[in-house]
Protein backbone atom coordinates (compact mmCIF):
# COMPACT_ATOMS: atom_id res chain seq x y z
CA UNK A 1 0.00 0.00 0.00
CA UNK A 2 2.77 2.46 0.93
CA UNK A 3 4.48 1.89 -2.42
CA UNK A 4 1.21 2.63 -4.21
CA UNK A 5 0.82 5.85 -2.23
CA UNK A 6 4.42 6.78 -3.00
CA UNK A 7 4.08 6.01 -6.69
CA UNK A 8 0.94 8.16 -6.87
CA UNK A 9 2.90 10.96 -5.19
CA UNK A 10 5.65 10.48 -7.77
CA UNK A 11 3.14 10.69 -10.62
CA UNK A 12 1.67 13.92 -9.23
CA UNK A 13 5.12 15.43 -8.68
CA UNK A 14 6.08 14.54 -12.25
CA UNK A 15 2.81 16.06 -13.54
CA UNK A 16 3.51 19.21 -11.54
CA UNK A 17 7.02 19.38 -12.97
CA UNK A 18 5.80 18.83 -16.52
CA UNK A 19 3.22 21.59 -16.18
CA UNK A 20 5.72 24.01 -14.69
CA UNK A 21 8.28 23.16 -17.38
CA UNK A 22 5.69 23.69 -20.12
CA UNK A 23 4.83 27.12 -18.73
CA UNK A 24 8.48 28.19 -18.63
CA UNK A 25 9.59 26.76 -21.95
CA UNK A 26 6.52 26.98 -24.19
CA UNK A 27 3.56 28.98 -22.89
CA UNK A 28 5.31 32.02 -21.43
CA UNK A 29 7.80 32.51 -24.27
CA UNK A 30 4.90 32.37 -26.75
CA UNK A 31 2.93 34.85 -24.63
CA UNK A 32 5.86 37.25 -24.61
CA UNK A 33 5.76 37.44 -28.41
CA UNK A 34 2.40 39.24 -28.16
CA UNK A 35 1.98 42.99 -27.76
CA UNK A 36 2.32 43.66 -24.04
CA UNK A 37 -1.36 44.41 -23.35
CA UNK A 38 -2.37 41.17 -25.05
CA UNK A 39 0.36 39.27 -23.22
CA UNK A 40 -0.97 40.51 -19.88
CA UNK A 41 -4.55 39.71 -20.92
CA UNK A 42 -3.51 36.15 -21.80
CA UNK A 43 -1.40 35.74 -18.64
CA UNK A 44 -4.30 36.40 -16.26
CA UNK A 45 -6.58 33.43 -17.02
CA UNK A 46 -3.57 31.18 -17.69
CA UNK A 47 -2.16 32.06 -14.27
CA UNK A 48 -5.48 31.40 -12.53
CA UNK A 49 -5.92 28.01 -14.20
CA UNK A 50 -2.30 27.08 -13.63
CA UNK A 51 -2.49 28.09 -9.97
CA UNK A 52 -5.51 25.86 -9.38
CA UNK A 53 -3.96 22.89 -11.16
CA UNK A 54 -0.44 23.17 -9.75
CA UNK A 55 -1.47 23.96 -6.18
CA UNK A 56 -3.71 20.88 -6.18
CA UNK A 57 -0.97 18.67 -7.61
CA UNK A 58 1.51 19.91 -4.99
CA UNK A 59 -0.88 19.52 -2.05
CA UNK A 60 -2.25 16.09 -2.97
CA UNK A 61 1.16 14.81 -4.02
CA UNK A 62 2.68 15.92 -0.72
CA UNK A 63 -0.10 14.29 1.32
CA UNK A 64 0.39 11.03 -0.58
CA UNK A 65 4.16 11.20 -0.06
CA UNK A 66 3.72 11.86 3.67
CA UNK A 67 1.30 8.93 3.90
CA UNK A 68 3.81 6.68 2.12
CA UNK A 69 6.50 7.80 4.58
CA UNK A 70 4.26 7.15 7.56
CA UNK A 71 3.20 3.71 6.36
CA UNK A 72 6.64 2.57 5.22
CA UNK A 73 8.89 4.28 7.74
CA UNK A 74 11.01 5.48 4.79
CA UNK A 75 11.39 9.21 5.29
CA UNK A 76 12.69 9.76 1.75
CA UNK A 77 9.01 9.88 0.79
CA UNK A 78 8.48 12.67 3.33
CA UNK A 79 11.48 14.61 2.01
CA UNK A 80 10.11 14.37 -1.53
CA UNK A 81 6.69 15.49 -0.30
CA UNK A 82 8.19 18.41 1.62
CA UNK A 83 10.12 19.60 -1.43
CA UNK A 84 6.93 19.40 -3.52
CA UNK A 85 4.96 21.23 -0.84
CA UNK A 86 7.68 23.91 -0.67
CA UNK A 87 6.06 25.31 -3.81
CA UNK A 88 3.28 26.73 -1.65
CA UNK A 89 5.38 29.06 0.54
CA UNK A 90 7.68 29.84 -2.39
CA UNK A 91 4.67 30.93 -4.43
CA UNK A 92 3.06 32.87 -1.58
CA UNK A 93 6.17 34.78 -0.56
CA UNK A 94 8.25 35.06 -3.71
CA UNK A 95 5.72 35.17 -6.55
CA UNK A 96 2.35 36.31 -5.16
CA UNK A 97 3.34 39.98 -4.65
CA UNK A 98 4.34 40.15 -8.31
CA UNK A 99 1.17 38.29 -9.36
CA UNK A 100 -0.93 40.83 -7.47
CA UNK A 101 0.87 43.70 -9.15
CA UNK A 102 0.30 42.17 -12.59
CA UNK A 103 -3.37 41.47 -11.79
CA UNK A 104 -3.97 45.12 -10.93
CA UNK A 105 -2.35 46.44 -14.11
CA UNK A 106 -4.96 47.30 -16.73
CA UNK A 107 -4.07 45.79 -20.13
CA UNK A 108 -4.44 49.20 -21.78
CA UNK A 109 -1.94 50.63 -19.27
CA UNK A 110 0.60 47.84 -19.84
CA UNK A 111 4.01 49.11 -20.91
CA UNK A 112 7.67 48.07 -20.97
CA UNK A 113 7.69 47.91 -17.17
CA UNK A 114 4.87 45.35 -17.44
CA UNK A 115 6.96 43.36 -19.93
CA UNK A 116 9.86 43.45 -17.44
CA UNK A 117 7.53 42.24 -14.67
CA UNK A 118 6.28 39.38 -16.83
CA UNK A 119 9.88 38.39 -17.61
CA UNK A 120 10.63 38.47 -13.87
CA UNK A 121 7.54 36.35 -13.23
CA UNK A 122 8.91 33.75 -15.65
CA UNK A 123 12.26 33.64 -13.82
CA UNK A 124 10.51 33.27 -10.47
CA UNK A 125 8.22 30.58 -11.88
CA UNK A 126 11.33 28.65 -12.94
CA UNK A 127 11.91 28.12 -9.21
CA UNK A 128 8.69 26.12 -9.16
CA UNK A 129 9.98 24.01 -12.03
CA UNK A 130 13.19 23.33 -10.09
CA UNK A 131 11.32 22.43 -6.90
CA UNK A 132 9.05 20.09 -8.85
CA UNK A 133 11.99 18.40 -10.55
CA UNK A 134 13.84 18.02 -7.25
CA UNK A 135 10.77 16.49 -5.64
CA UNK A 136 10.30 14.12 -8.56
CA UNK A 137 13.91 12.96 -8.29
CA UNK A 138 13.68 12.40 -4.53
CA UNK A 139 10.42 10.48 -4.90
CA UNK A 140 11.92 8.42 -7.73
CA UNK A 141 14.84 7.61 -5.46
CA UNK A 142 12.42 6.60 -2.68
CA UNK A 143 10.57 4.33 -5.10
CA UNK A 144 13.72 2.55 -6.26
Amino acid sequence: MELTLGLLALVLAAAFTGAAFYINFAEHPARMQLPIGQALTQWRPAYKAGFTMQSSLAAIGAVLAFAAAYRSGDWMWAIGGAVLLANWPYTLFAILPLNNRLMTTAPEAANEETRTLLARWDRLHAGRTVLGAASTLVLLWAAS
